[in-house]
């Protein structure tokens, strides 16, 4: 189930530089976390106002969220290749680009008419 959402006020890249892109995302993240890429969800919002630093050049938020345990090794690693995957794609530097993560509960989160707690 890990969704990895990215927000960004770069522009959109295009229709085939965002399928790659997103691709690679999914990628990363089922092999990062040691999931089957069939549950990996990504998503690209780009053209969003925000700011970093007090500037309006381009930045970025990459959110991932997982059902079990995050630990920092794996976090660690995951922020390193999701940062150079956003600088290859989007270029943006990994120094204007935040990632979070967040633990999920099973029971919070629903897939398929269920949670996957059941």
């Amino acid at each position: 189930m890990p969704l990895v959402s990215v927000t960004t006020s770069a522009p959109d890249p295009g229709a085939a530089v965002r399928e790659t892109f997103l691709g690679q995302l999914s990628r990363a993240a089922a092999e990062g976390l040691g999931k089957p890429e069939a549950y990996v969800m990504t998503a690209l919002q780009a053209g969003v106002a925000m700011t970093f630093a007090g500037d309006a050049a381009p930045a970025c938020l990459v959110d991932l969220r997982n059902i079990g345990a995050l630990a920092p090794e794996r976090t660690a690693a995951l922020t390193e290749r999701l940062c150079a995957l956003v600088t290859q794609w989007l270029a943006i530097p990994a120094n204007r680009t935040y990632v979070g993560f967040t633990e999920v509960e099973r029971h919070l989160w629903g897939w398929d008419g269920r949670t996957f707690a059941r």
